[in-house]
């Protein structure tokens, strides 16, 4: 029988004559870095991702290096493909990669760019493994789910430690334990478990506590029944996290830790947060962070003037939540406002902004498929800034076009984001250009001014799958303009973009003409990414979507102009900084 302690060692290829298959990436150094596994049960939206995300940052104030990985269970190679109304907001990463709102989470709350090593899908696992198989990379054997299709999964995982050097692995699996599409995940969790040897790994389990109001009392069989399960997949959990409405009683902590082997000590409350910011304190108090240190072997690790210092700074931003000083309303005008998290990166990014600017936001959302040149006003009547966010297809443009006008006419502030941003310069196109006809090819294909259309150099990619344009991308900034002035007088600045349709060139002289102002452009192309109205008082719009890369301790310049027009033009009797002043105070 061969020792799993010197497995890595002894065997890093399949063969005829072994049963062990444990694929070991160039560079990987066993007892190097160490994993957490987090799983959910009894049901999905649990928060996986926000736990699993403030406890690596706990672990990264302490000077370790972490690096986290989505770990999703549908067949898609990427989400690049699913409706919001299914799945939430897709998240876009700097390299181009489509993947779970997840993914945003721990880029915002450890303030660090992923790539798509931090994201798997089952498509592409399976996807890799057929390649391989036809390739003949397994030696003429049959491709089986073990040790194959885990072997994927361990050595995606290995790939990423290796590659990153990091101290600790955050692996979270997507949906419950009892999906059929987790149970490969899971075993390759306890096989990487079971290569790696004793403390090199941390499994931890989220589960939630029901509390039935007919019954006035909390009952803990339904989470005792999902550890049941995925201590029947051979897995014994180290951690249970207890999610919550309100506090969890002690009697049903106790209840899980004699049902579940793990002490009593590591079975965690965690209740409904009025802040995800605030949920790293919650960690904290309850000692959660050196408890994974201990099991991990990892104290030696640790800097503490390095935690003393990154807590500090952390504690600055939280002790300003709920502080306020001012109270604004900014309308969301898209068309999946029914689904929250079809907007979740927009929402942080406005919670950043205000927290920054010691201003409460409030989100009025309005559902632009009803929204009228008529019934416009009504609509925003209460509001003291408005975004008009991404989109596809023509389901509620018009409404967009209408809201765009009223913030132009009526001095309103306003930003526009991707979609948004196309619909501003339509709407501009046909009521101050006078181009009645103009339009998108998006939303008309034989419109005749098609002052948003693919541009010819996509159009040639198109028969390739291949023309949306995605991920990380410079802009020219113009001197002496808003976006020049909100990103500090930068010659250039960094978005992601996540689009297929542009303002046609041929068009961008007569907008230019009206008074619109491009003041942000593609380096080296004709491709307009930044639009605004010197004559108004905040109106500014971009292809990009820069709430992707809006941070808690660095939020987004745009965001934090708009809310600082709102905040003006709320209370216009009070000096007050303008969005410029603002965003230089809050930004650097």
């Amino acid at each position: 029988m061969v020792d799993s302690r010197n497995l890595l060692e002894k065997v890093s290829d399949i063969s005829t004559e072994s049963e062990f298959f444990v694929p070991i990436p160039p560079g990987y150094k066993k007892g190097r870095t160490r994993y957490c596994f987090v799983m959910g049960t009894v049901m999905s939206g649990l928060g996986k991702g926000i736990f699993s995300s403030c406890l690596a940052k706990l672990m990264q104030d302490k000077g370790l290096t972490v690096a986290p990985i989505k770990l999703e269970g549908y067949l898609n190679i990427d989400s690049g493909t699913l409706n919001p109304f299914r799945h939430g907001e897709v998240f876009v990463l700097d390299d181009g990669m489509e993947c779970d709102m997840d993914l945003g989470t721990y880029e915002r709350i450890l303030d660090q760019d992923l790539t798509r090593a931090n994201f798997a899908t089952s498509g592409q696992i399976f996807s890799s493994i057929l390649h391989k198989e036809r390739h003949g990379d397994y030696l003429g054997r049959d491709v089986q789910m073990i040790p194959h299709v885990t072997g994927e999964v361990k050595l995606k995982l290995r790939r990423l430690a290796a590659e990153t050097d990091a101290d600790i692995v955050f692996v979270e699996i997507g949906g419950t334990v009892g999906d059929l599409e987790n149970a490969y995940y899971i075993e390759a969790m306890r096989e990487l478990a079971y290569e790696e040897g004793p403390n090199s790994c941390c499994f931890m389990a989220l589960t939630y506590i029901l509390e039935p109001k007919i019954l006035g009392e909390q009952k803990s069989k339904a989470a005792q029944l999902g550890i049941k399960q995925l201590m029947q997949c051979g897995v014994q959990p180290d951690i249970i996290a207890c999610r919550a409405a309100n506090p969890v009683s002690e009697k049903v902590r106790q209840k899980i830790s004699v049902y579940s082997n793990v002490p009593f000590e590591r079975i965690f409350d965690m209740p409904d947060s009025a802040s995800i910011y605030m949920i790293p304190a919650m960690l904290r108090d309850a000692g959660l962070d050196f408890k994974v240190a201990r099991l991990l072997n990892i104290e030696d690790r640790i800097d503490l003037r390095h935690e003393r210092k990154a807590w500090a700074r952390w504690c600055d931003f939280t002790d300003k939540i709920g502080s306020a000083n001012h109270q604004v309303t900014i309308g969301i005008t898209g068309k999946y406002t029914s689904v929250r998290d079809s907007y979740a990166s927009i929402i942080n990014a406005l919670e950043h902004a205000g927290i920054a600017l010691a201003s409460e936001t409030e989100i009025k959302w309005i559902e632009t498929t009803t929204i009228t040149d008529g019934n416009v006003a009504e609509n925003l009547k209460d509001v003291d800034g408005i975004i008009v966010p991404g989109g596809f297809g023509t389901r509620g443009a018009e409404g967009k076009i209408a809201c765009a006008k009223y913030a132009r006419e009526n001095n309103l502030p306003f930003l526009g984001l991707c979609f948004g941003f196309q619909m501003a310069v339509i709407e501009f196109a046909r009521n101050v250009c006078g181009l009645t006809e103009a339009n998108s090819t998006e939303i008309d294909p034989d419109c005749t001014g098609p002052v948003i259309d693919i541009l010819p150099e996509q159009k040639k990619i198109e028969g390739l799958g291949g023309n949306m344009r995605l991920g990380g991308r410079d802009i020219e900034l113009k001197a002496r303009t808003l976006a020049w002035k909100l990103f500090g007088k930068k010659d250039s600045v960094r978005m992601r973009f996540r689009h297929r349709y542009e303002v046609d060139p041929r068009y961008i002289e007569v907008l230019e003409k009206a008074g619109l102002l491009f003041s942000g452009k593609a380096p080296n192309q004709p491709i307009m990414q930044i639009l605004e109205l010197p004559s108004h008082p905040f109106f500014i719009g971009t292809q990009a979507h820069p709430c992707l890369t809006s941070r808690p301790l660095n939020p987004q310049p745009m965001f934090v102009g708009l809310v600082a027009a709102a905040v003006q033009r709320h209370y216009p009797d009070e000096k007050l900084a303008d969005p410029v002043q603002a965003s230089r105070k809050v930004c650097g």
